[in-house]
């Protein structure tokens, strides 16, 4: 069985070559923030331990990434969708309406992604 995030991942390149092919820049610019939004969800957190020396491609720095579950792919994505509505709320406030509906557009395609 695949993993959540895997499966979305490739959804979100699918859309995103489709919408590079269609020249909707906006749209593959927000795909792309996705992408990395569950890359970095998916990255093993930090240890504050010494750093080791390893051999030149022996594979020892190779580590495995974390298998993020349907509910957590769902928490990533609300949270990008989250901080584009206080994004655009801030934007709204500081009387830029073009970049808030830009935002607003965003939340709109990112929104297909939790269905």
């Amino acid at each position: 069985m695949r993993e959540a995030g895997y499966d979305m991942k490739a959804r979100l390149r699918t859309d995103l070559r489709a919408a590079m092919k269609e020249r909707r820049t906006g749209e593959a610019s927000l795909i792309r923030a996705l992408v990395a939004a569950i890359d970095n969800a998916e990255a093993p957190p930090l240890q504050a331990s010494r750093t080791d020396q390893h051999r030149f491609r022996d594979g020892s720095a190779e580590i495995e990434r974390l298998h993020l579950d349907p509910a957590r792919v769902r928490a990533v994505l609300l949270t990008e969708i989250e901080e584009r509505e206080r994004a655009a709320a801030e934007m709204s406030r500081l009387e830029r309406p073009d970049r808030a509906d830009a935002l607003r557009a965003e939340i709109v395609i990112a929104k297909r992604y939790l269905e």
